[in-house]
C-alpha cells in the first residue's frame, strides 16, 4: 500500500509544478514580406515562489541545450528589439527582415532557481516572402485582364498594395492585391510591379497587348518618277502584336492578289501595269488593307529633261539680248549728245562765216574759215525779256596776196584788220586765220 502512494505521489507533484508555467503566442504560424518589420508577440506565467531574472527570445532551440538571446547573435544585431508590459505580455520586433530569418521564434524563461527555467515550445513559425506579379498569359485588345500581386504565404499582417507602370504609380481599380485593366488597348502594353506600402516594389512583369494590324501603309522605293522600263519595288508597312505574317498585294479593279510578302516587285515597269495598288497586312488577331498608291510611266520625263536645257539656253540667250540692247541704247544716246555739240557749233560757225562774207563782199575777195572757236556763256543771273542776244567780240584777220584794202565790219562790237605785203609773206592764201566768237545771252 505505502509503495502504491509513493508511485502516486511522484506522478503528481511533477504536474502539480508545470501547471506553474505557461507560454501562450498570439499567432503560431506568420508570413511577413522580405524588407518589411514585423512584430512577434507572447505572453507567459511562472510559479510564484520563482522570480524571473532573465526571458528573451530565441530562433529554432534545442530542448536540453542552452538556446541563445538573438540580441547575441550577430547576424540581428541592430535589427532586435524586445518590449514588456504590465499583463507579461513580451514582444519581439525583427526590422529589415531577411530570408534567412524564417524559422521557429521562442520564448525563453529563466529563473532565480537553476534548475527552473522554462521554454515556450513549440514557438512562433516564421515565413519570409516576397511579391510577385502573375498577369493572364494572353491579353487581347478589348479584354479586361485581372493583374494580381502574390506572395508564397498568405501575409499575417494588414497590407495596403500599390500598383506600378513604367516606375510610375497607378491610380486604377486595384481591390486587395488585385489590379483590374478595362478595356485594354496597345496603351496599356508596359511593365507593371506593386508593392506594399512604404516597401520596395517587386520585380516587374511585362504586359503585352495583343492587337489585329492598324496603321498599314505603302512605301516606294526609288525617287517618285517612274520611266519605263524602271525597277519599282512596293513595302507595306505594318503596326501589330504579334507582327503580321501575312501579306497581299492587289491591284485596283482586280479581283485576285497580284503578289505577296511584304516586298512586292515589278521588274520591268511600264504603260500596261500602271495603276493603284495597295498592300493587305494580316496576323492571328485579324487584317487591314492600306491606301492605295498611284503608279504610273511619265513619258515626258526625258522631254523633261530636254526641255530643261532649252530654257536654260533660251534664259541665257535673253540675258545676251538685254546686254545688247543696253549696250546700242547708250552707244545712241552718247552720238545724240555729240550730234548737239556739232549743231552748236555750226551755228557759231554760220555766225561767224556771215560777218566774214560782209567783209569780203565790201572788198571783192573770198577768204576761208580755217579755224573757229566758240565760247557759249549762259549768264548766272535771269535777263530780262527785253534784252537780246549779242556778239560780244569778234576779231576777224585777213590776209591776201595783192592789194591793201582796209574792211572794217561793225557789230556792237568788232575789229576787222587787213594786212599789207609784209604780212603777205607769211602766207600764201588768203584765209582767215583765227575768229573767236564770245556770245552771251538766253538759251
Amino acid at each position: 500500500m505505502f509503495g502504491l502512494f509513493s508511485l502516486i505521489s511522484l506522478l503528481v507533484i511533477p504536474g502539480i509544478c508545470s501547471q506553474g508555467w505557461r507560454v501562450q503566442y498570439s499567432n503560431m504560424r506568420k508570413c511577413v514580406l522580405k524588407g518589411s518589420t514585423t512584430h512577434l508577440l507572447g505572453t507567459y506565467k511562472h510559479p510564484d515562489d520563482l522570480t524571473v531574472t532573465e526571458e528573451f527570445w530565441t530562433i529554432n532551440p534545442d530542448k536540453g541545450q542552452n538556446n541563445i538571446n538573438l540580441l547575441n547573435l550577430p547576424d540581428y544585431r541592430g535589427r532586435v528589439q524586445y518590449f514588456f508590459n504590465k499583463d507579461r505580455t513580451f514582444a519581439l520586433k525583427l526590422s529589415n527582415v531577411r530570408r534567412e530569418d524564417e524559422g521557429m521564434y521562442c520564448i525563453r524563461i529563466v529563473t532565480n532557481v537553476e534548475k527552473e527555467r522554462y521554454l515556450g515550445y513549440p514557438g512562433v513559425e516564421l515565413k519570409v516572402t516576397e511579391l510577385s506579379v502573375e498577369i493572364p498569359e494572353e491579353v487581347v485588345e478589348k479584354d479586361s485582364p485581372v493583374l494580381s500581386c502574390k506572395s508564397t504565404c498568405n501575409l499575417s499582417d494588414r497590407t495596403d498594395f500599390i500598383w506600378y507602370k513604367n516606375g510610375e504609380s497607378l491610380s486604377g481599380s486595384s481591390v486587395g492585391n488585385t489590379l483590374i485593366l478595362r478595356s485594354v488597348s496597345s496603351d496599356d502594353t508596359g511593365n507593371y510591379s506593386c508593392a506594399a506600402r512604404d516597401q520596395e516594389p517587386s520585380p516587374a512583369v511585362t504586359l503585352s497587348v495583343r492587337y489585329p494590324p492598324k496603321s498599314v501603309s505603302v512605301s516606294v522605293s526609288g525617287s517618285g518618277v517612274i520611266v519605263e522600263g524602271d525597277s519599282v519595288t512596293l513595302n507595306c508597312i505594318s503596326d501589330s502584336n504579334p507582327p503580321a505574317l501575312n501579306f497581299s498585294w492587289f491591284k485596283e479593279n482586280e479581283t485576285s492578289a497580284v503578289g505577296s510578302g511584304q516586298s512586292f516587285s515589278i521588274s520591268s515597269f511600264n504603260s500596261s501595269v500602271s495603276g493603284r495598288f495597295y498592300c493587305e497586312a494580316q496576323n492571328k488577331h485579324g487584317s487591314r488593307r492600306s491606301a492605295s498608291v498611284a503608279l504610273f510611266v511619265s513619258a515626258t520625263f526625258a522631254g523633261g529633261q530636254n526641255t530643261g536645257v532649252y530654257a536654260a539656253a533660251g534664259i541665257g540667250a535673253a540675258l545676251i539680248a538685254i546686254c545688247i540692247i543696253v549696250v546700242v541704247i547708250k552707244i545712241t544716246s552718247r552720238k545724240a549728245g555729240d550730234t548737239g555739240v556739232q549743231g552748236g557749233i555750226s551755228k557759231q560757225e554760220n555766225i561767224s562765216a556771215a560777218g566774214t562774207n560782209m567783209s569780203t563782199r565790201d572788198s571783192g575777195v573770198q577768204n576761208d574759215l580755217m579755224y573757229a572757236s566758240i565760247a557759249h556763256k549762259r549768264p548766272r543771273t535771269p535777263q530780262s525779256a527785253g534784252d537780246e542776244d549779242e556778239v560780244q567780240y569778234a576779231t576777224v584777220q585777213h590776209h591776201r596776196n595783192t592789194g591793201n584794202t582796209s574792211v572794217k565790219a561793225e557789230g556792237q562790237s568788232g575789229d576787222v584788220r587787213d594786212r599789207g605785203p609784209a604780212d603777205s609773206a607769211r602766207s600764201d592764201d588768203s584765209s582767215v586765220i583765227y575768229s573767236s566768237i564770245s556770245v552771251a545771252g538766253r538759251f
